[in-house]
């Protein structure tokens, strides 16, 4: 007797588009796929919106590609998905939307953050206009009383999907005032008002909370019965996909702007530097960004020069220039100053030393930011994974791991929707 070899689906839901991924107990990826969304509604009052039945079409239609693209000779077992850290929405009873959902952005709720700040211990993720909490009581605020339930994007769509609605995780969970270490909803959110009907249950990564409904099964093409598995957020995503697994192992966001990621034993709370901890099982996902990044070099250099400039860094010769690359005045992580000005002087003459003194600053400030959560009480860093734009740059890779001075090691994969494919694989242990 024969048995068709399973199969796991993670998917990544993002701003610009969703993106799925089947892969075989072995790791292995076996189907993929991918379709876009429309950019959200944005305004200069800083607010960020979008029908959440968008993030619905593209799933469906991702899903639907991936199912048609599967291996005949296997079986998807399970799903597991991950989505944008704060965005949220009101739902009622059904699971119905009762607005537009605020995404991560969306900064309109300064008020309600100020709130909260009066409240909220200050280890807690939920400080800020941008977190889950402050867009929470800005809609009870603005009269959305009726609702049912307080979903994530995550959230909202594993309900669609047919899990019980009302199911999160502990990473989604952390903006909305989750306690990570206690594991529970803390007191304090009564103080502010919340409901404690509104608030979800927060399941770890990788626990099977429901199964794939008859209805769901048959627009996406998928078996019914399917496990439904508690996901994650995109950036703990994108992590888990790089192959990090041990305490010390760090993972560089080298994109716009630099964030760093750094797995650890122990929690690790310093508010005043944006610095919390993502719970993954008993261990936990130290964090912090730094406004410095490729945003700052794309405003000296176009894409040609960055490129060809990047061919003529000389890793042996550093330039001894002492910069501290930033667009605008402030920075939030490794210091944490919302005046502390760019430093890009002096000025060398020739374009390609210029370039090279701005790598190594945003360098120095990766190895300050190891430090810094390193010093707030995480383990000690002992490898650097790499991923974002940068990290194909091989020479900056050569500058930047002397000044980390640990081995830097190569993605196993770089996309999140495996890393929710992983979680996925987590249900079957």
């Amino acid at each position: 007797m024969s048995f068709a070899p399973s199969l796991f689906i993670g998917v990544d839901v993002g701003t610009s588009g969703v993106r799925a991924m089947a892969i075989d107990l072995g790791g292995g990826v076996r189907a993929r796929s991918s379709t876009p969304l429309p950019l959200p509604l944005t305004d200069t009052a800083g607010h960020q919106e979008q029908n959440p039945e968008l993030w619905w079409q593209a799933l469906s239609t991702a899903l639907r590609q991936l199912s048609e693209s599967l291996p005949h000779d296997s079986e998807p077992v399970a799903l597991a998905l991950d989505g944008t850290s704060g965005s949220l929405l009101l739902a009622a009873a059904d699971g119905q939307p009762l607005h537009a959902a605020l995404l991560y952005g969306d900064q309109r709720a300064t008020a309600q953050a100020q709130q909260i700040a009066g409240i909220a211990p200050p280890e807690s993720a939920a400080h800020g206009a941008s977190s889950a909490l402050a867009k929470l009581l800005w809609l009870r605020d603005h009269g959305i009383r009726k609702a049912a339930y307080a979903l994530h994007q995550a959230d909202w769509l594993l309900g669609r999907l047919g899990a019980p609605w009302g199911t999160s995780d502990e990473n989604n969970a952390l903006k909305l005032g989750y306690d990570p270490v206690s594991r529970t909803w803390p007191d304090w959110l009564q103080q502010l008002g919340v409901s404690t009907a509104w608030l979800p249950h927060a399941h770890e990564p990788g626990t099977p909370v429901g199964k794939l409904s008859a209805r769901a099964a048959a627009e996406l093409g998928l078996p019914v019965g399917l496990t439904l598995v508690a996901g994650t957020t995109d950036s703990v995503a994108a992590f888990l996909a790089t192959g990090a697994d041990e305490p010390g192992d760090g993972v560089s966001s080298l994109g716009s702007t630099l964030a760093l990621k750094l797995l650890s034993s122990r929690p690790v709370f310093a508010p005043a530097l944006g610095i919390y901890s993502h719970r993954l099982g008993e261990r936990w996902l130290a964090g912090g960004a730094s406004n410095s990044g490729g945003a700052v070099l794309r405003a000296w250099f176009s894409d040609e020069e960055i490129a060809r400039y990047s061919r003529e860094l000389e890793p042996d010769r550093p330039t001894g220039l002492d910069y501290y690359p930033l667009l605008r005045p402030g920075e939030r992580f490794p210091i944490a100053d919302p005046a502390l000005a760019p430093r890009l002087e002096p000025r060398p003459a020739e374009p390609r030393v210029f370039f090279q003194a701005m790598l190594e600053g945003i360098a120095a400030i990766e190895a300050r930011g190891y430090s810094c959560l390193q010093e707030a009480g995480a383990d000690r860093l002992r490898t650097v994974r790499s991923v974002g734009g940068g990290a194909t740059n091989a020479l900056w890779s050569e500058i930047r791991g002397r000044s980390l001075g640990v081995p830097m090691l190569p993605c196993a994969h770089t996309e999140a929707a495996y890393g929710a494919a992983l979680l996925a694989r987590a249900a079957r242990a």
